[in-house]
């Protein structure tokens, strides 16, 4: 019995660190895409929306490796609880590279034309770099099950959340003088941005549940 139990805590764990080396891929991605659509870098572009590929046939094989341990070892109460929350993290952070991939696609519609206006480059560039702090800091949470540190995810999120803000504010300025098209980029890419960001507060709402059974408030 103690040999099968260690066999079980061995694929528990490996299913942890998939899903930690799916975080850094999507992370990977997040960040080239954003370099790719402020530098109208055409083949980093064509990179990223090939590498989500890769990202969805990782995250489908976790779902399979998970669905084969709970056929097998049909396990119960907080080892159930573990899988089935890995399923769902899974599922956030495949979606996470497709909004990565979402902003590669718009980097390469645009091309050679750079689709973010001079004077937002500044603030997309936050945006991006707000969204790689957050990913790289849901990893570490679903690899050590720091609560506190999936709090602070939730907290590292409103950053986010007021770019978002502040570049709605500029779209609907009288002054806005890009015309239609560039809006309409703009207002999906920031988009894009806030959605990548709160599936990782997803992410980290799952592992403190998991972890201490209450829903983070």
């Amino acid at each position: 019995m103690a040999l099968i139990r260690s066999v079980f805590q061995d694929e528990l764990d490996s299913i942890s660190q998939s899903l930690v080396d799916l975080t850094a891929m999507v992370s990977e991605s997040m960040s080239k895409a954003t370099t790719a659509l402020l530098s109208c870098d055409l083949k980093l572009a064509e990179e990223v929306i090939a590498a989500d590929l890769k990202i969805d046939d990782y995250q489908h094989d976790i779902d399979s490796r998970i669905i084969d341990i709970i056929a097998r070892q049909q396990p119960v109460a907080s080892d159930l609880r573990a899988l089935v929350t890995a399923l769902r993290m899974g599922s956030d952070l495949e979606r996470m590279g497709d909004l990565a991939h979402h902003v590669a696609k718009i980097a390469r519609m645009r091309y050679p034309d750079a689709a973010v206006p001079t004077e937002l480059v500044e603030t997309i560039t936050a945006m991006g770099k707000a969204a790689i702090k957050i990913t790289d800091k849901t990893g570490v949470v679903i690899s050590t099950r720091n609560t506190e540190m999936a709090l602070e995810v939730e907290r590292d999120d409103d950053e986010i959340d007021g770019l978002h803000r502040q570049l709605i504010g500029v779209l609907i300025e009288p002054t806005w003088t890009h015309g239609i098209e560039t809006a309409i980029d703009i207002t999906l890419l920031i988009r894009y941005y806030e959605r990548y960001a709160d599936h990782a507060v997803s992410i980290s709402r799952r592992v403190y549940f998991l972890v201490t059974g209450k829903f983070a408030s």
